[in-house]
């Protein structure tokens, strides 16, 4: 390999363009499919990098565009090592790929329209130095790359780009929002980029709009169910989410005008649609919806009533008189991706979050999720985390060992409760509840504040019969248990005690455990063995009548 490169540089050395066009061409075809590089020695890297300086002085030159587009796929080989970029992350060298792209304004404008070849492989080799170099990202600021991005984007609608360089257009201007705060916050305000790339979303699905907030597409029936995506289309569609995704990511910090409002419920109907539609296959489909449901969850809550809009159409799913579609999309993805089990925070959490708060602003929502997530309890038998249904993988998830995975569960279900603590126990059991009680400090039951209508909570007749004997914990009705303390004399009771408070002295000071006691607030705090053993010493309560009403 070594002496390979050194042939190469010899050739390019000397300046021939047709031996250099051979030589590269020979290079590409033989590391054209290499992602991976090994720890080289140093004077190999040094050579890489030798090559890497003559592909860009050639491309300096008046080439015939055959040898320009080898000089550029070496460049896009080369910067696939993050080691070897030093050559690929100067001013000079982005901003040369900047030209060659298409992208540069002013004086460093190319004279004419680059070859269609050419301009996809400079953008390949800027998305490369844009993901792997600090240097040429902030050389692509100082050179305001995002603006030229900008203004090819809103050439959305025209023929003259093919698919692939829209498509690495908006691959690089996601690596860049992504990667630098400056250029999010530019394309997001000085660009207005959510008008932008809504609009661009728009043309790339080829969408008519049929009412203020409703789209079908342009060559389909008003139906609920629009035709699948072609490949082309959904690759770009997916680019764009992502790019929406960062330069909205601030979005519920602030709050928002009418004009903000309205070009967010215009971007929430689209999303809507992406939300209906399906891709060319189950897993593309359901990364397209994992990437919109991302973004609506960074959309202010206010704006989503946008998703229940649409009127109810032969095959669609009502509640209460209300489009319930893009809701069922959800769920239904959400329960994939819980059978799936693996990537649950990334590819989860999101849309945990985006039904959480979706039910606590709208009242069909919530009420249409506890339908479907919580039906009235016939199942006292089996634990609250026992089961097929999705009540049941819920509640699994609320003792997952990520403590965001655990907390969204919970948070759902507690909502869907209308944040009722009686309620919440009642369909999950209070040891699955104690995490979410213990931090809201509702540990002694009272009702968190909430604004939720009024309704009723019908319970069935196996759960009225069961309600006397279910076990408040672990929520199902348990087999009788032999009292373990039965015969025992006061005394021994008490010596039993003293040696539980004793155990808990030895796992405490070795900090095993930490005893927690429940405050006069609800919370929790410190327990020391002190206080534990005074605990153990007062006379046990009366037993006391359960108050803990299931209100609506």
């Amino acid at each position: 390999m070594k002496m390979n490169i050194n042939t190469i540089i010899e050739k390019m050395e000397m300046g021939d363009q047709d031996a250099a066009l051979t030589a590269l061409q020979d290079f590409n075809r033989e590391k054209g499919q290499c992602f991976a590089f090994s720890a080289q020695e140093q004077e190999e890297r040094e050579v890489g990098t030798r090559l890497g300086e003559l592909a860009l002085s050639f491309l300096k030159r008046d080439l015939q565009p055959s040898c320009r587009l080898a000089c550029l796929e070496t460049i896009r080989i080369l910067s696939r090592d993050k080691n070897s970029l030093g050559p690929f992350s100067t001013r000079d060298a982005v901003e040369m790929l900047v030209r060659h792209a298409g992208l540069a304004g002013g004086e460093s404008a190319a004279p004419e329209v680059p070859d269609a070849d050419v301009v996809v492989e400079a953008l390949k080799c800027l998305c490369n130095v844009a993901l792997n170099s600090e240097a040429a990202r902030e050389a692509g600021a100082q050179l305001g790359l995002v603006v030229g991005l900008a203004e090819r984007l809103k050439q959305c609608r025209g023929r003259e780009w093919s698919h692939e360089v829209r498509f690495f257009d908006l691959r690089l201007t996601f690596l860049l929002t992504a990667l630098r705060v400056d250029v999010r916050a530019q394309l997001a305000r000085e660009l207005r980029g959510v008008t932008l790339l809504a609009n661009v979303l728009d043309a790339t699905l080829r969408l008519r709009w049929v009412d203020t907030y409703e789209v079908v597409q342009a060559n389909a029936e008003d139906s609920a169910r629009p035709p699948p995506l072609g490949r082309e289309e959904t690759e770009r569609a997916m680019e764009i989410l992502k790019i929406l995704f960062t330069v909205t990511s601030d979005t519920n910090r602030h709050k928002v005008d009418e004009e903000e409002a309205a070009t967010y419920r215009h971007l929430a109907a689209i999303l809507r649609h992406c939300l209906m539609s399906t891709a060319d296959g189950e897993e593309r489909t359901e990364e397209l919806h994992r990437h919109t449901a991302n973004l609506l969850g960074n959309l202010p809550l206010l704006c989503l009533d946008v998703l229940l809009m649409p009127k109810v159409q032969q095959g669609s799913i009502e509640y209460m008189g209300v489009n319930m579609d893009s809701v069922s999309v959800l769920l239904r993805f959400v329960e994939r991706r819980l059978d799936r089990g693996n990537k649950l925070k990334e590819t989860l959490l999101p849309s945990l979050n985006l039904l959480t708060e979706s039910a606590r602003v709208h009242r069909e929502t919530r009420k249409f999720l506890r339908m479907k997530i919580l039906p009235p309890l016939r199942d006292v038998k089996n634990r609250p985390e026992v089961g097929s249904t999705l009540r049941n993988k819920l509640v699994r998830l609320m003792t997952h060992i990520d403590t965001d995975l655990k907390h969204c569960a919970a948070e759902l279900l507690f909502v869907l409760c209308k944040e009722s603590v009686s309620r919440f126990i009642k369909y999950t059991g209070y040891g699955n509840a104690a995490g979410l009680l213990a931090a809201r400090g509702l540990m002694q039951g009272a009702r968190d504040p909430g604004h939720y209508s009024e309704d009723e909570d019908s319970d069935t007749e196996e759960y009225r019969e069961a309600k006397p004997l279910i076990n408040p914990v672990t929520g199902r009705v348990e087999d009788n248990q032999l009292n373990p303390m039965e015969g025992m004399t006061e005394e021994q009771k008490e010596f039993e005690a003293m040696k539980l408070v004793d155990m808990f002295d030895k796992l405490s000071r070795d900090r095993v455990i930490q005893p927690m006691k429940l405050g006069p607030d609800g919370k929790m705090s410190s327990l020391d063995v002190t206080a534990l053993r005074r605990l153990a010493e007062q006379e046990p309560p009366q037993n006391a009548s359960d108050s803990d009403e299931d209100v609506a």
